[in-house]
């Protein structure tokens, strides 16, 4: 069964922790990683090299690793260079995402000419995370394997909504012929069963499962609006 394959139907749970947070720490995300294995997860997201190393070491070759690299400021930020992919396929990814929206990259080059040196330095599969159907079918042009609903909201071309973009899964579910990832903003069981049923090949979780400070957050603002 071939890498993505094994992603078919499942849960990707995204182990990433903000810059400044107590959890930000290898280890922890590597521990995460573990329980997300051991509770079911079909894939592993992590960001960076030392928390891409350290998963892969701690789940070894029983899951997917879907590696991405956060770097800069600027607008193309996940995985923003080939340089940054290449370094990323090399710390145990198998599959490199990066930035897949039709903005300019930081070094210059496409999104294709990023996906055919990433192929020809690295083993490694790509997905693109996308913020609209028009990138998610250029991404696919581009050559990407996977397509992910992940920066929907985030880009200026579709409104941020309280969860998932199922528009544009669906749409781009239907229209292409590679793989379509649900994430961003999946908060729920529901949330997760609603993009099923909008066609997507797999679901990804990051904040929901892996995120303490944001769910102690919900159930306190939740309990504050019940006792006012």
């Amino acid at each position: 069964m071939t890498t993505i394959e094994r992603l078919r139907g499942g849960l990707i749970v995204s182990c990433q922790a903000y810059p400044g947070e107590p959890m930000r720490h290898s280890e922890t995300m590597a521990q995460i990683a573990a329980s997300a294995a051991g509770g079911g997860a079909t894939g592993i997201r992590a960001q960076g090299i030392d928390d891409i190393r350290l998963v892969r070491e701690r789940t070894g070759l029983q899951l997917p690793l879907i590696g991405l690299w956060k770097d800069g400021s600027d607008d193309v930020f996940i995985t923003p260079t080939l340089r940054h992919a290449i370094a990323v396929a090399e710390a145990g990814a198998d599959i490199v995402a990066l930035d897949g929206t039709r903005r300019e990259r930081p070094d210059g080059l496409s999104l294709a000419e990023t996906i055919a040196r990433l192929r020809d330095a690295a083993n490694a599969l790509v997905m693109a995370d996308c913020g609209s159907v028009d990138d998610g079918l250029a991404a696919a042009d581009a050559g990407a394997d996977v397509v992910g609903t992940t920066l929907c909201g985030y880009t200026g071309e579709r409104p941020r909504r309280h969860g998932p973009d199922l528009e544009v899964l669906a749409e781009l579910s239907s229209r292409l012929e590679v793989p379509v990832i649900a994430e961003g903003r999946i908060h729920s069981f529901q949330d997760a069963v609603a993009c099923c049923d909008a066609g997507a090949f797999a679901v990804c979780v990051g904040t929901a499962i892996t995120h303490p400070a944001s769910i102690t957050r919900w159930f306190a603002e939740a309990l504050s609006e019940v006792n006012r």
